[in-house]
């Protein structure tokens, strides 16, 4: 018999806020993941089901996510004296951990569909049992009920199932597996094609929970992925941080390098501007070639130069002349300088009888006098 996993009125399902989201986040996180690993992180859902037959019979059936399988047929076991398990010979180790559930008949419940407003979502079990009276012709305190979320309408409803069970019914059927009645993890009513509905009309007080070993290995998965996502994390900003300073130390280098260059090219322009600078002195002033080539055409004879000296445009004449009157109108004139004047008086030398003087003189630009006006435009 095929079937599909029963739908049960879950607050996590139903709920919102903070608990709808996270049920929201999880479902997004786990489609990331492979199929086989999705199928070994999920809680398992198998049970083991419980039907009694009309010839006192007891059907164990095994249901799971390709539906439901006989396992065995086989009279209804006396109340045990101790505490050995009556399915022990034949199940397996998984099969004795799995969950056990007595399934009824769908003629021991009466069902109900109610249309409820969505602010139920909540205390839905709560608000169907304010409802007992008015659907069924029980009391609440003759059944036991519990009731399922079948659609969210349109308009914000929800459309409920009210399951209700009389109560002398439930205890008969209980009371017929004095066996296996401990340890139930709850009990299930059948549709009309003897599927499960998906409610669980056992008391919550007398449920047996069972230890899952899929919850501890989702666990265990949940533990090591959120390990692998922080040293992940930890590795990608350990890649970050080398890399910003692997960046900063080649800034550093490359700062220094343009500082070095910078200096450099200053230096040199800096070199450049002096030597034009220097140079443009010198042009602007005649050479010493100029100036001696000069002098040695406009020195009369017997006039004997001891000392010539050029400190910037000062020219200074110091020698012997025996015509030392007469040398100021001599070096008048000349292209080279200017404003030729005596320094001093003239001192007689008694050996040569020659005038010791002293001769100052202003030197002019380099361009001639007719270059100095159509230099100035």
């Amino acid at each position: 018999m095929s079937t599909v996993p029963a739908t049960r009125v879950r607050l996590q399902d139903a709920g919102r806020g903070m608990r709808g989201f996270l049920a929201w986040w999880a479902q997004g996180l786990s489609a990331w993941l492979p199929a086989a690993w999705r199928g070994a992180l999920a809680a398992s859902s198998d049970r083991l089901l419980l039907q009694l037959a009309d010839d006192d019979l007891l059907l164990l059936r095994h249901q799971g996510a390709d539906g439901i399988r006989d396992i065995a047929a086989l009279p209804v076991p006396p109340p045990r004296s101790n505490s050995a398990d009556p399915f022990a010979t034949l199940l397996s180790d998984a099969g004795r951990a799995l969950p056990r559930w007595v399934l009824l008949p769908a003629e021991a419940g009466l069902r109900r569909t109610l249309v409820l407003p969505a602010a139920a979502r909540e205390r839905l079990h709560d608000v169907l049992g304010f409802e007992i009276e008015r659907q069924t012709p029980f009391a609440a305190a003759d059944v036991v009920y519990d009731g399922r979320l079948l659609r969210t309408r349109e308009d914000g409803q929800l459309e409920t199932e009210l399951v209700v069970v009389p109560r002398n019914r439930f205890d008969a059927v209980m009371g017929r597996l004095p066996g296996v009645a401990d340890g139930l993890a709850g009990v299930e009513l059948a549709a009309a094609d003897g599927r499960p509905l998906g409610v669980n009309l056992l008391a919550p007080a007398s449920r047996h929970r069972t230890r899952r070993v899929g919850w501890a290995w989702s666990l265990a998965y949940a533990g090591l992925g959120v390990l692998a996502l922080v040293l992940a994390l930890a590795q990608v900003l350990d890649n970050r941080r080398a890399a910003a300073e692997a960046l900063e130390r080649e800034v550093a280098q490359r700062s220094a390098q343009a500082r070095g260059v910078s200096q450099q090219r200053q230096r040199l322009v800096d070199a450049v501007e002096g030597g034009a600078y220097l140079q443009g002195l010198r042009n602007a002033r005649p050479s010493v070639a100029e100036v001696m080539d000069e002098l040695a055409r406009r020195l009369p004879d017997g006039t004997y130069l001891e000392k010539l000296s050029i400190d910037g445009d000062q020219l200074t004449l110091v020698g012997l002349s025996n015509q030392a009157a007469a040398l100021v109108g001599k070096l008048e004139g000349a292209r080279q300088w200017r404003a030729p004047a005596l320094s001093g008086a003239l001192q007689q030398d008694p050996r040569t009888r020659s005038d010791r003087f002293t001769l100052d003189a202003k030197l002019n630009d380099a361009a001639t006098p007719e270059e100095r006006p159509r230099a100035a435009r």
